[in-house]
C-alpha cells in the first residue's frame, strides 16, 4: 500500500472542495453487527511526495528593469524546522502521514513481539475526533475537528487495526468503525475522502478495520445494498485474453473511460483485502501449486483475491521485484524497483498460502530494502516487519539489519516484553472467504492457564502459538 500511506499529499490540493461538498460526516450510522473483545494516489499507482506542503511563494520576472532600484536581495529564509510531537515516530513532517506511520509502526512492533510506550499510544489516540474519525494529523488534538479537518477513511482504518493489538480499546475502536459506515459509497466501497470515488486501496483497509473489529464486512451495506466485496470485485480485471499481461490484477479505480489499468499497490491491496485479512497478516499452510488466474463470469471476492495473487507472483517472478511506472515525462524511462509495493506483495501471497512464490522476492528485500526503509521511517520499517511476520523470518536478522531495534529508534521507548510468548495484546486471525470473522486470543489468559497448569498437576504445559 505504498500510494495509499502518501495520498493525503497528492489529495491536499482538492481538500478544499472535497469538504464543500462532502462536509464531515457525523458518527451514529448503523450499529456494528458485532463487536470483538476489544501519499499520492492515482490510476498509474505513481506515489507522490509526503515531505511536507507545496511551495507556494511567488517571485517577480529577475530581468525586469529595477526603477526604483530594489533594496538588496535578502538570503532566502530556510524552511521551518519540523516539530514532532512527543509520542509520535519518526522525524519528518508528519502532516500527511502522522496516524498512518504512529498505526504501522504499532502494528509492526506488536508483530515482533514489542508494547509500544503508553506515549506512543495516547498519541494515536488523541488524534480521533469526536466522531470517530482520524485525520492524517491534528496538530493540535485540543482543538475540535470540525469541517475543514480532513478526515479520511486510510487513517481511520490503519488506527483501528493498531488499536485492535493493545486490547481494551473497544470505544475508540467503535467510534471509528461507526464513522466508516457513515462515510460508506453507494457501491459498497470507500474512497480516501468522504465522497470521493471508491478505491480498492481504501476499500481494502477498511475491510481489514471492520474483520479486525469482528463484524464481516458483507454484513456491512450501502443504501443500495452493496457490500466491500462487491466494491473489490468491480475493480479486479478479469481473467481472459483481451485482458493480456493485466489479468487478473486490481485497478485502483477506473479511468474516466471506465477502464480497469492493472495497479500493483492496489492488486497487493485488494489481495489481503478480498481475503478478509489486514495488513498485519498471520502465516497460513501452503494452498499447493503456484496460484492461477481462473476465468470465471462472476467471481467472488476470494476467487478475485487468488487471481490477484497469481498476477503479483507472475509480476515478481522475473526480477523478484515490483517496479515503479516511470514518471509522466521523465527523459528515462527504465523501471525502478518499488520497495514498499514488493514487500506488500509478499504479505499479500504469504496470506492467500502462496508464499513459496514469495520467497525470491523476501531475499530480494533482505539485501536491498535497507536504505529504503532509513529514508523512509517507521512505517516502511512497519512493512518489512510485516512481510518477516507472514512468511516466518526472523524480524531481528532480515538481512543483517535489525528491523525492530530500528524501528523502536524511531519513536519513544516501549514497553519490555511481558514473557517470552507474544505480547498480552488482542490478535487478530483474518481468514480467507466473504464471510469469515476474527478469533481474539488474550495473551493474559494463557499466563493465567500456564499458572493453573503449575498449581493443580505441576506438569510442565506448551503454550501454543496462534495460527490463520
Amino acid at each position: 500500500m505504498t500510494t495509499v500511506r502518501r495520498c493525503a499529499a497528492a489529495l491536499a490540493a482538492t481538500a478544499l472542495l472535497s469538504v464543500a461538498v462532502a462536509p464531515a460526516a457525523v458518527a451514529g450510522g448503523d450499529v456494528p453487527a458485532s463487536q470483538g473483545s476489544t501519499d499520492s494516489q492515482d490510476s498509474t499507482g505513481s506515489s507522490g511526495s509526503s515531505t511536507g506542503s507545496p511551495s507556494g511563494s511567488s517571485s517577480t520576472d529577475p530581468d525586469a528593469s529595477p526603477s526604483p532600484a530594489p533594496a538588496a536581495s535578502a538570503p532566502a529564509p530556510s524552511p521551518a524546522p519540523v516539530t514532532v510531537p512527543p509520542g509520535l515516530y519518526g522525524e519528518k513532517d508528519p502532516a500527511y502521514d502522522g496516524v498512518w506511520r504512529q498505526s504501522l509502526a504499532m502494528m509492526g512492533q506488536f508483530a515482533a513481539g514489542v508494547r509500544p510506550a503508553d506515549q506512543a499510544v495516547g498519541w494515536l489516540k488523541g488524534q480521533q475526533c469526536a466522531n470517530g474519525a482520524f485525520p492524517a494529523y491534528r496538530p493540535d488534538p485540543a482543538t475540535p475537528c470540525d469541517a475543514k479537518t480532513m478526515m479520511d477513511s486510510n487513517a481511520t482504518s490503519a488506527a483501528i487495526q493498531a488499536l485492535s493489538t493493545l486490547g481494551g480499546q473497544g470505544p475508540a475502536m467503535t467510534k471509528g468503525v461507526e464513522w466508516l459506515r457513515s462515510v460508506q459509497n453507494k457501491d459498497g466501497g470507500w474512497g480516501y475522502l468522504p465522497g470521493t470515488p471508491t478505491d480498492a486501496n481504501s476499500t481494502s483497509l477498511v475491510i481489514g478495520a471492520l474483520t479486525t473489529f469482528g463484524v464481516r464486512p458483507s454484513s456491512v451495506r450501502s443504501s443500495e445494498g452493496k457490500n466491500a466485496y462487491d466494491a473489490l470485485v468491480a475493480l479486479s480485471i478479469p481473467c481472459d485474453a483481451g485482458s493480456g499481461a493485466d489479468a487478473g490484477a486490481f485497478a485502483y479505480q477506473p479511468d474516466k473511460a471506465g477502464k480497469l489499468t492493472a495497479n500493483d499497490d492496489a492488486t497487493a491491496a485488494a489481495v489481503i483485502g478480498g481475503l478478509g485479512k489486514r495488513m498485519m497478516a498471520w502465516p497460513v499452510q501452503a494452498a499447493g501449486p503456484a496460484p492461477s488466474c481462473v476465468p470465471t463470469a462472476d467471481p467472488g471476492p476470494e476467487r478475485a483475491a487468488r487471481n490477484g495473487a497469481a498476477y503479483l507472483a507472475s509480476a515478481l517472478a522475473a526480477t523478484g521485484h515490483l517496479d515503479l511506472p516511470p514518471m509522466p515525462g521523465a527523459d528515462d524511462s527504465a523501471p525502478l524497483p518499488d520497495t514498499g509495493n514488493t514487500a506488500d506483495a509478499v504479505v499479500a501471497l504469504t496470506a492467500a498460502g502462496y508464499g513459496h512464490q514469495a520467497t525470491g522476492a523476501l531475499e530480494w528485500l533482505k539485501r536491498n530494502s535497507g536504505a529504503w526503509a532509513q529514508e523512509n521511517g517507521p512505517a516502511a520499517y512497519a512493512q518489512l516487519i510485516f512481510a518477516a511476520h507472514a512468511t516466518g523470518t526472523d524480524p531481528r536478522n532480515f538481512g543483517g539489519i535489525d528491523l525492530v531495534e530500528r524501528l523502536n529508534a524511531t519513536g519513544p521507548t516501549p514497553r519490555p516484553r511481558a514473557s517470552a510468548t507474544a505480547p498480552a495484546a488482542a490478535v487478530v486471525h483474518g481468514n480467507s472467504g466473504r464471510d469469515q470473522g476474527m478469533l481474539w486470543i488474550l495473551g493474559i489468559g494463557a499466563v493465567t492457564c500456564v499458572g493453573m497448569g503449575f498449581l493443580l498437576n505441576g506438569r510442565k504445559k506448551t503454550q501454543q502459538s496462534p495460527q490463520s
